[in-house]
């Protein structure tokens, strides 16, 4: 059954329908600034590309000062897989220069500790090893601030639980998330993520990277029944895709089990309530290169892109409605148009739980406009 918070976002994307409903929604969401900014090559100094970004959202010291940052890297699938024998940071992770450029200026606007962390691809060893694979220098992401540290948040790694963190209001799909600690022990999260389509989600910015902020050993298909498996070797596919088994039992468990196998149903609500339950402080995307098609390898028809754009913004449904824009697409479209042709807008989803924003005549752009930016995606 429908509930009120999904019967809203489907009548928000519904063109033509309920426009009163509509615009209370958009309207209670929190809408933020977002920057926009010309890079077209790694080889530009991308520090000084994001610093008047950052500037333009106010300034980073106010932010980070004395805090520790958590920055959730985009490392999807095995860096062994490549498309077109290109490095992955050039189709579809987050490039090493980004991330080190945003911990170099988070360092320097006075940030006590930040921590670079992902879910490593069917492993629970160091984060620092996959980062190895595919081909990054860790030893210069070490450097790029006073205090430095890197976690695989796949299991329980360093600590001795999980934090849970509750869904507030009406939960979509489960009423609570278990997640690293690393993920409670911050005080600024941070989503770096890339400019590409998704095949399940339509796009995949910085709200969907944040789906990895799940670890596979309680939300993996060989997570234990009971309990964590602490040597996750799968991804999320089972429980979080086609929703046929439940999570392991040490977990708050699917509220509607068995209701959808649809992915394009369930991935965007689990999306959209991790951003209600952990919410994102800062949002950075990576559009100097990217893929067209599909989030991964795996994915067949890949493009490679070169869109040439950097994106910021302190509320993450705000960025990613201007970054869908960006890349030609309506950030409010319904489900069965472009981007989400089979799947539900997980903008609106998260704009129904309050997360933020997804209407473009709410947010103030910064920098480029979205019509300098824009590099259509579909030709």
């Amino acid at each position: 059954m429908i509930t009120r918070r999904e019967w809203i976002a489907t009548m928000c994307a519904a063109p033509g329908a309920a426009l009163l409903v509509r615009s209370s929604v958009a309207s209670a969401a929190p809408a933020s600034p977002v920057a926009i900014a010309r890079c077209v090559s790694y080889d530009e100094d991308v520090t000084a590309r994001l610093a008047p970004m950052f500037d333009q959202l106010g300034g980073l010291e106010r932010l980070v000062r004395a805090k520790t940052v958590t920055i959730k890297v985009n490392m999807t699938g095995s860096p062994g897989m490549r498309v077109r024998g290109k490095a992955p940071a050039l189709t579809h992770y987050t490039h090493p220069k980004v991330l080190g450029a945003t911990a170099y200026l988070m360092g320097r606007a006075g940030a006590r500790r930040i921590r670079f962390v992902e879910s490593a691809w069917a492993s629970a060893g160091p984060l620092e090893e996959m980062m190895l694979d595919a081909g990054w220098n860790v030893r210069q992401l070490a450097a790029a601030a006073p205090v430095v540290e890197f976690e695989n948040i796949n299991a329980l790694g360093k600590h001795k639980q999980y934090a849970r963190f509750p869904v507030p209001g009406n939960a979509y799909m489960y009423p609570a998330y278990d997640l690293n600690q690393a993920l409670e022990q911050t005080d600024v999260l941070v989503s770096v993520a890339k400019l590409k389509n998704h095949a399940t989600c339509g796009v995949t910015l910085s709200l969907k990277n944040c789906f990895g902020n799940l670890p596979a050993s309680i939300y993996g298909d060989d997570a234990g029944r009971d309990e964590p498996n602490e040597k996750p070797a799968s991804g999320r596919d089972l429980v979080g895709h086609q929703g046929t088994r439940q999570p392991s039992k040490s977990a708050p468990q699917e509220l509607h089990f068995g209701a959808s196998h649809d992915p394009g149903y369930r991935v965007p609500r689990i999306v959209a309530d991790l951003a209600a339950a952990r919410p994102i402080d800062l949002a950075v995307i990576d559009g100097v290169e990217s893929v067209a098609g599909g989030e991964g390898p795996w994915i067949g028809n890949l493009r490679l892109v070169q869109p040439g754009v950097l994106l910021a913004g302190l509320n993450p449904v705000s960025t990613d409605a201007v970054a869908a824009a960006v890349m030609g697409y309506n950030p409010r479209a319904m489900r069965g148009a472009a981007p989400f042709r089979a799947c539900d807008n997980m903008l609106l989803l998260a704009e129904a739980h309050g997360a933020g924003s997804a209407d473009l005549s709410r947010i103030d752009v910064r920098g480029l406009a979205i019509a300098q930016a824009l590099y259509r995606y579909e030709r």
